[in-house]
Formats: C-alpha cells, structure tokens, sequence
C-alpha cells in the first residue's frame, strides 16, 4: 500500500543582504541588460562582442540543426552544438566539444510555438533516451513542449567519453586533467549554451532532472536561475553540505541497501542457497575467480554489485531473481564438472555496463565534492559495515550474501578488464581535492523559480531523509512524497509523475 502523498512547500524570508553577483553569461551588453541576475561564466565569442555579420557565422558554426524524422507520433531534430571544453577560458583558439541534443515534438506540431522542456538524464555517464514511440512521461511533455533531450557532455554523442576514446589522452594526470570539466558544473553551462542558441528570444525553459540529472538541475538553481521557467525533479534532490558529502550518502544507503536486500529475500528465500553455492564456488576457484567473457574477472565481491540495478528500481527484484534461475550449465555428460553458464556471466557485464560507461565508475563519487576528496568513499564506509556485506562470512555463519547498492569501489578497476588502464586516472580522482562548488545555499534559501519534486519514500539511490533536508533548503519548493513507485518513478509511471508534478507548479494541486 502505498503511504498517503504529501504536498510541501517551503518558504524562506528574503535576504538581509543579497550574494554577490555572477560573472554575465555572455558579455557586457548581456550583462548591462540583466545586472540583477546571478550568471555563470559562459563564453562570449559566439554571440556578443562581435559584429552582426561575425556574430551570425560564429553563431551558424556554433549550432548546427538536422532535419526532421520521425517514429511513431512523435518527429524529431537533431542539434550540435560546439561548446568550450573549459567554460572558463572562452577563447576562440581555446578548445572545443561536441554536446548533441534531440529535440522531440507530438507529430505534426513541428511548427507550432510551444515552450521548451529541457530533460537532464540521469547518471554521471549516461546519455538520454532514445525515443522509438510516443509514450510514458514524453507523450505527456510533448502535449504542451517542445523536449529537448541532452546527451551530457561525455555520455552518448556528445563527444563520448570510452575506454577507447580515452586512450588518446596517454597519462592519468592529463586524464583528470580533462575529466574535471564534465560535471555538473559544465553540463550546466552547456545547458545554456544551448538555450541561448535554441529557444526564440532565448527565453527561460522548464528543466526536468531525473535522479543525478537532478542534481544538474540543482546546480542550474544555484548558478544561472535566470535560465529557468521552472524545475522537475524526479528522485533527483543533492545532499548540499559543504566540501564532500560521500561519507553522509553511502552511510545512510548502506542502511537503505541492508533493507533492499531483507526484502529481496523475503520475497526469494530460494535464492539464499542458490547464491550461497556461486559465491563458494567463485571463492574456491583459481585466484578467487572466473573469468568473464570480455576478459575481467568475476568474484564474490563483483557479484554483490549487481545490486546496483537489481535493488533499487521497478521490476529489479524479479529481474534479479530470473537471472539466477540461469546461473549453472546443465550437466550433459555425466560426471562433467559443474560451471557457470556463460548467458551468466554476459548478463553479469551487461547488467553492469561499466565498460561501456566508464565515466559513471570514474566520476560518480566526485558529485558530492566541493573543495574535498572522496578518498573511496564507498569502499571506505563499507569497511565499517564490513562484517554485514562479507560474502565469505555471510556463507560461514548460513546468513544472505547482500548486494551492494549505488556504489563504485577500487576493485571495480582490477576485475573489470575495459577499465584497468583507468585505474591510476580513478585513483588521482579519488584524492583531487580542488573540486569547483556545485551548489549555492544563499541562491537557493532565495529561490524564486517554481519547483516542483517527486521525493521517493523508499529510494535506495537519493535517500529520503537527505532530499527532506535538501528540499528545506530551496525557498518554495513543493514536494510530492510517496511510495508509490521506486527511483525508477518516471520509467516506470512516467505519465502519472510528470502530470502530478506540473499539477503541483499550476496550482491543480492545492497546498493544505
């Protein structure tokens, strides 16, 4: 049954005194004409300080529109745009990325005038989604939007980060070097970038972030909220605190993870011994291991993170459970020896899928760092509830082998074969200490653009008590919290989030 929703808003008095202001977006004339508003550094070539006629070929070089296709009730357009590497040395000579985006309208509305919907996928590390149909959360947007869906710089054709595209770049420090600029940070001055490349008049557009697209959208708040009509998020509020947040997040997920996994059991009992007899065969075998179709290795510890998908999202518990059924070889001729199937072991990589997304184990404990390391921050918290999450121990005392959740840990860059010759870049990202600042709490105790959140009760990924504080934080923010629907709320009942949720920015559901 799912617990009563709660509609909250949050208000904050004004300021004694306001923070200072940004530095403008796009050069002085811009910046005379909005010199009440908190900007970021975005570059000032392509547009401003320019004569007409270098204005609109800088402009053309800048952006490059497709043409229109279609799949079924939706058309689509691709856009390019060449975007600084660093947002902070915008030269003309200084070098330059490709972020792309997809714009998504209802058939047949191409031209008509509507508003734009930015949608920050989730991640670090991944790109959007892929339309193949009109339906879930997009059929509703495009009923009154015009989507733009972002791959994030890194993460699908936005200049994507691989294993093998990485390997140009020949030494880790140079590789951090790099890396550094594909956070939230810059994803949000990509994100302007655009929609001042983009939107008629450049007018401000609604952003929707999903889970760490979420946290984009925070950073939008906190940075340039002149950009912004209003925000949706969707299991998607940061821990603020000040320098590196990790410790606080991983603490209070090893808790909810210890959960996921009580009732994945309860739900499974079967499976106790059945993953019992994998992890004492993975113990007991050559170097602690097997060996994985694409060269890594998969041990007892590796197995654990398939809870990574399985725990926290809709249908995860049953997908988990049905991949277990698959684990073993039958036995053909008798007194052959037991092994793994290899339909296992692919689905293992594939539901991990770090290789084919490094920036996700490279980067994902460096959005909580401001100022801080992490120092392996997953790897360090789970040592404190080392005894609980022990495979071999768990096997010895006839207890569940838990999975682990949302974490990365160092092992990942020895067992995963892609990832190895990224391990020195891994660690040096790990102990970087000069992280830029993500969020603003004095922006956001004065936010004055509408948001609206879905906050999951039982989310195994953003823990609830974290986005509680987080939401207490941005002025007049209304929450929508329940238990309806797990992390994966706007895949799984995307239709009904996102018109709950613009229910709460048009006043259709009253405070009370």
């Amino acid at each position: 049954m799912a617990v009563a929703v709660v509609a909250i808003r949050s208000a904050f008095p004004t300021a004694a005194a306001a923070p200072p202001l940004r530095p403008a977006i796009l050069g002085v004339a811009r910046a005379a004409a909005s010199s009440r508003r908190r900007r970021i550094l975005l570059p000032a070539w392509p547009v401003a300080a320019m004569s007409s006629s270098s204005s609109s070929s800088a402009a053309a070089a800048a952006h490059k529109a497709g043409a229109w296709y279609a799949v079924p009730d939706l058309s689509l357009r691709d856009h390019r745009f060449a975007v600084p590497l660093d947002h902070s040395s915008p030269s003309p000579s200084a070098p330059t990325i490709t972020v792309f985006a997809r714009e998504v309208v209802a058939a047949g509305k191409e031209d008509l005038p509507f508003p734009y919907l930015l949608f920050l996928q989730g991640g670090p590390g991944f790109e959007s989604p892929r339309p193949t149909e009109a339906s879930g959360w997009m059929k509703k947007a495009c009923e009154e939007y015009r989507v733009v869906l972002l791959d994030q710089r890194g993460t699908g054709l936005s200049t994507p980060l691989t294993t093998s595209s990485l390997s140009q770049i020949t030494s880790a420090a140079e590789q951090v070097e790099y890396l550094k600029h594909f956070r939230a940070d810059s994803i949000v001055k990509d994100a302007e970038f655009i929609r001042l490349h983009l939107v008629p008049d450049a007018k401000p557009w609604t952003v929707l972030g999903q889970s760490y697209g979420g946290f984009c959208a925070v950073t939008y708040l906190s940075f340039a909220p002149e950009g912004l009509k209003s925000v949706l998020l969707t299991g998607g509020l940061p821990p603020l605190g000040s320098a590196c947040t990790a410790d606080t997040v991983y603490r209070a997920c090893f808790k909810q993870v210890q959960q996921q996994n009580e009732k994945y059991y309860e739900r499974y009992p079967q499976d106790i011994q059945v993953i019992h007899e994998l992890v004492r065969y993975l113990n007991e075998s050559e170097g602690g291991g097997v060996s994985l179709p694409s060269g890594g290795r998969l041990t007892p510890k590796m197995l654990q993170c398939l809870g990574l998908s399985g725990l926290g999202s809709g249908g995860g518990f049953e997908r988990l459970h049905y991949l277990f059924e698959r684990v073993w070889d039958p036995i053909l001729v008798p007194g052959a020896k037991k092994t793994i199937s290899y339909y296992f072991l692919k689905e293992f990589e594939r539901w991990l899928g770090f290789d084919q997304n490094p920036l996700y184990a490279l980067l994902h404990e460096s959005i909580y760092c401001q100022g801080s390391p992490s120092k392996w921050s997953a790897h360090k918290i789970g040592s404190e509830c080392e005894s609980l999450f022990d495979p071999i121990k768990a096997i010895k005392e006839g207890r569940p082998v838990y999975f682990t959740g949302e974490m990365v840990f160092p092992c990942i860059f020895d067992e995963i074969h892609a990832l190895r010759p990224l391990k020195e870049t891994a660690h040096m990202l790990a102990h970087k200490e000069d992280w830029p600042p993500l969020y603003d709490v004095n922006v956001l105790n004065n936010n004055k653009v509408p948001v609206a959140a879905a906050v999951y009760y039982e989310d195994m990924y953003v823990n609830f008590n974290i986005a509680k504080e987080t939401a207490s934080q941005i002025a007049g923010i209304r929450l929508w919290i329940t238990n309806e629907y797990m992390h994966s709320g706007i895949r799984d009942g995307g239709s009904h989030v996102f018109d709950h949720l613009m229910g709460l920015l048009n006043g259709k559901k009253p405070l009370f």
